[in-house]
């Protein structure tokens, strides 16, 4: 979601109510099973308790009665522990029970004030062990899905065996969860597994994905968009939550890690208001989430504190909400002796108008079909009706006069070998759903605006956009991942990347003594050897290091002894180990904190130190050519201007400078930088007008800043907090296309931004996340990019044991594709060839790369695409809005200011009077 959208959702706050408000009287369970504890209906709430072993469930209303008070009430349902519950979607007094016994049953309850049926209307006994859970099936009628320890049954509750039995799980279920419009199972498991069921396809799982790497409970759910979300813990045992695109189960779209806990986490869904509620079992918070389409996939709404510890949560139907007072959600948490109603609600007027916004229609309680019309393959969605109160369909009330439609087989349970059947029913509505025009759209007028109309809105409220806004972050194909990477450095100083590469190797420091670097080509992707593989023997740790960017087996290494080593790497690779450098540079008296290549000029380098001085030294000649001081502090990091001019630094005395080496030892400008000293880095943006600097405020937490570098002085012109986190984000920028892509090591997020050089500054872009931690990014030439699938950047990910390439795709029609998008290819400089040597810079010379362009022989620039007419998709506003036009506007004002005045029908005084005739007036 972009940072400018605001959420209608957002300030979503939860109500609790005051003790004489909460459902007395109650003995939540304390049993362990796999299933709920709570579940509701629109009218009644049903829970576990301890009485009988845990066989025995409790009864009462959603609302209290009109004294303020509920009726707890008993129902005996199983000799053994109940282990799930549930309630049809279709029918608020239809509830299914399973049990460690085996068995299934499904009740005819009542209301809590009348007497409880002591027989249920139908029993299944077809599974092997105990069951774990039972869930109703969304959208057909009598289909319900049972879960024994590792296998998964679908019942149609007509017949009297099980429709498909699915692939046996390798170990103990422990969730599941149909989609929204019923198609699909998913489940999750102890052996760490998320599956995808597709029941009526086939009876193995058409998806198998690891999930969680905790060895806790996990649960699953069906979000919106296709989506799965799923809960569980990560390696270090916290509390984690995370978001699939069930269309591509690889990876996860997102991951929120949230306490360091043992409780299992319960996750309930509302597919309406995209809301999540997250709370964990034997814990006293209840987290709340928007889930959304883009990134923040998930963003967090609230954090309520409860003064007593979950035992269950339940959400109420959509139907049964209280809209006056905009009540968005109603939460029934089961703690031990209470069950607490905690009310979700938008701020807003109480009592007023509708808030159609707020409330989308939602499904009905009419199923969309028969099990048997499932079973042979339909996929029809449940009618949805309008939740406004005069709109809204009437609750159906059980009645023992109803009539029975059928009478369906009963299977007989182990317990009642002698009892007879009885038909199971469920009652129709007596008002038939409806959708309401209104609740389609926010607007009070109830009109529909045009999708111009929309857009030029939407733009003047939220400020220009970026055409890079959906780029797309990937990690490629593994068959270009190097993997079984061992023995990594993983403690490499603030200063230093982490590792580099170019466009045809890269450089990874080792975590063995004498600090060794691996170096592999990029060219020869696969699974690494087990056995010892040829360095370069640095012979001290590592500082940082960096490749040549005019010559690709040219490596320069800094190290603790203060010295800078450069290396010369064989064509072809490493065959064997390197000892002995090509070249030693001697300066600096201390450890050595970066060194960085001049953009233009050959064989030029700059180095910073904790002596506090910045170094320029000559690799043709192997001598220090300039010394720059002036800092006061440790220096962070440091880049030259693209034009290879000015070298800008920052401190961490907290400052920014500027330095023309040329012409001046000392800064030509300095200004205030981060306030925080954590770390921080710089890199020129906008054609070198400005300064981005990446560091930390006075809270240490992430923030970017924009310097005008015609001002430093001035102090930053924008910045854009980012999170917090110990490390600092090391940014990349694009000249083409104003990117800029930042990271920090051990991040699984990279931020994307465009910069522009008037407000906003910063254009936030889709992020790109991946599954675990990296030790950075580095990127590619520009000729690495795979134009032709819109490709804007290439960059090489380190990770834990593998070296993946990540392609940065701006998202365009197939169409479209079809041609050179030279909208975001203009030419690109060629910085991989020196424009002049080290003595022509030293001398005064500057040098300019040339530019190509990157565009394909045999594809055209969409700028000199063949116009089409466009497609309307749409109706003319008019039709929508009844437009009038001006004249028409202009005549009826006009009309309404003379009807003011008197009846425009009796003549004018002036046209009694005799005029003169035409050929009376002088010439």
């Amino acid at each position: 979601m972009n940072r400018f959208k605001t959420s209608k959702y957002k300030n979503t706050t939860p109500k609790v109510p005051k003790k004489d408000g909460w459902i007395a009287s109650v003995r939540g369970s304390s049993f362990s099973s796999q299933g709920d504890r709570i579940k509701s209906s629109g009218s009644l709430v049903a829970f576990s308790t301890d009485q009988a072993g845990g066989g025995v469930l409790g009864l009462s209303s959603v609302n209290a009665a009109p004294d303020g008070k509920w009726t707890v009430t008993h129902i005996s349902c199983h000799a053994d522990l109940v282990t799930d519950l549930d309630f049809s979607p279709f029918d608020d007094y239809l509830l299914a029970t399973c049990s460690a016994d085996e068995t299934v049953k499904l009740w005819r309850v009542c209301d809590p004030g009348q007497e409880q049926p002591g027989n249920p209307e139908l029993t299944l006994s077809g599974a092997d062990g105990r069951l774990e859970r039972v869930l109703f099936h969304p959208a057909a009628s009598g289909l319900l899905a049972l879960a024994s320890a590792r296998a998964v049954q679908v019942w149609d509750v007509s017949r009297d065996a099980a429709l498909t039995v699915l692939e046996q799980h390798e170990d103990q279920l422990q969730g599941l969860s149909w989609k929204e419009d019923g198609s699909l199972l998913a489940s999750s498991c102890k052996d760490k597994k998320l599956r995808v069921f597709d029941p009526r396809a086939q009876s193995s799982a058409v998806q198998c994905v690891q999930g969680h790497q905790g060895n806790r409970d996990s649960r699953v759910l069906w979000v919106k968009d296709d989506n799965l979300l799923t809960t569980g813990f990560n390696q270090m045992r916290q509390q984690e939550v995370r978001l699939w695109d069930s269309r591509k189960l690889s990876s996860s779209l997102s991951s929120l890690s949230l306490a360091t806990s043992n409780a299992t986490l319960i996750p309930l869904f509302d597919p309406d208001s995209g809301l999540l509620i997250v709370s964990g079992n034997g814990e006293s918070v209840i987290d709340c989430f928007e889930v959304n389409s883009g990134e923040p996939f998930l963003s967090q709404v609230s954090h309520c504190l409860t003064d007593l510890s979950t035992r269950g949560v339940a959400l109420v139907p959509k139907l049964a909400l209280d809209v006056s007072c905009c009540e968005v959600l109603r939460l029934m948490q089961l703690t031990d002796n209470f069950i607490v109603p905690i009310s979700y609600q938008v701020p807003r007027k109480a009592g007023q108008d509708f808030h159609a916004d707020l409330y989308p229609d939602t499904v009905g309680q009419t199923p969309a079909m028969t099990a048997e019309d499932w079973w042979k393959g339909d996929n029809k969605q449940v009618e949805r009706v309008s939740l406004h109160p005069s709109k809204r369909p009437k609750p159906a009330a059980p009645s023992a006069q109803e009539t029975k439609p059928k009478d369906l087989p009963r299977v007989k349970s182990k317990e009642e070998a002698s009892t007879s059947s009885s038909p199971l029913s469920s009652p129709s509505s007596s008002v038939a759903p409806s959708r309401s025009p209104s609740s389609t759209s926010g607007l009070s007028s109830g009109f529909l605006p045009s999708p111009s109309q929309s857009s030029r809105a939407i733009h003047s409220m939220l400020g220009p956009s970026s055409k890079f806004r959906h780029i797309q972050g990937a990690v490629l194909h593994r068959d270009a991942h190097i993997s079984n990477l061992r023995g990594l450095h993983l403690t490499t100083p603030g200063e230093c990347d982490g590792f580099c590469a170019n466009g045809r190797r890269v450089a990874v420091p080792l975590a063995i003594a004498g600090g060794q670097i691996a170096v592999f080509e990029l060219s020869q992707p696969g699974k690494l050897p087990d056995t010892a593989l040829p360095t370069i023997q640095n012979s001290v740790n590592v500082a940082d290091f960096c490749w040549d960017p005019f010559d690709t087996h040219k490596l320069v290494v800094a190290g603790d002894d203060a010295k800078i080593r450069v290396w010369r790497i064989p064509k072809g690779g490493l065959t064997e180990t390197l000892t002995e450098p090509e070249l030693v540079l001697r300066g600096h008296t201390e450890k050595i904190y970066s060194v960085k290549f001049h953009p233009h000029a050959s064989g030029l380098l700059a180095s910073s130190s904790y002596d506090l001085s910045v170094r320029l030294w000559s690799l043709e000649t192997g001598e220090e050519v300039k010394r720059l001081s002036g800092h006061q502090d440790q220096i962070f990091g440091m880049a030259w201007s693209p034009d290879g001019k000015l070298l800008a630094t920052v401190c961490k005395d907290g400052k920014v400078r500027l330095y023309d080496p040329r012409r001046s030892t000392l800064p030509v400008q300095e200004g205030p930088g981060p306030e925080g000293q954590r770390g921080a880095r710089v890199v020129w943006v906008c054609d070198g007008k400005y300064l981005l600097v990446s560091g930390f405020d006075s809270r240490s937490e992430r923030q970017l800043y924009l310097f005008s570098t015609e001002s430093l002085a001035s102090g930053s012109v924008a910045s854009a907090p980012a999170d917090v986190s110990p490390s600092t984000l090391i940014p990349f920028y694009d000249p083409d296309t104003s990117v800029l892509i930042l990271t920090g090591k051990g991040d699984t997020r990279v931020y994307i931004y465009e910069i522009v050089p008037e407000a906003p500054y910063f254009m936030e872009c889709s992020s790109f996340h991946s599954s675990e931690p990296h030790k950075g990014l580095c990127f590619l030439p520009k000729t690495e990019c795979d134009v032709c699938d819109v490709e804007v950047a290439r960059a090489i990910r380190l990770g834990k044991t593998t070296i993946e390439p990540v392609a940065f795709r701006v998202p365009r029609v197939k169409v479209t594709k079809e041609f050179f998008q030279d909208d975001v290819f203009p030419e690109t400089a060629v910085w991989w060839e020196a424009s002049l040597t080290a003595a022509a810079w030293l001398s005064g010379s500057n040098g300019q790369h040339r530019k190509i362009s990157l565009r394909p022989k045999d594809m055209t620039p969409v700028s000199e695409a063949p116009k089409e007419a466009p497609v309307r998709k749409y109706l003319p506003s008019s039709v929508y809005l009844e437009e009038k036009t001006d004249e028409q506007k202009k005549e009826e004002l006009l009309s309404a200011m003379v009807a003011k005045l008197g009846n425009r029908e009796d003549p004018l005084p002036q046209e009694s009077y005799e005029g003169v005739d035409e050929d009376e007036w002088d010439d």
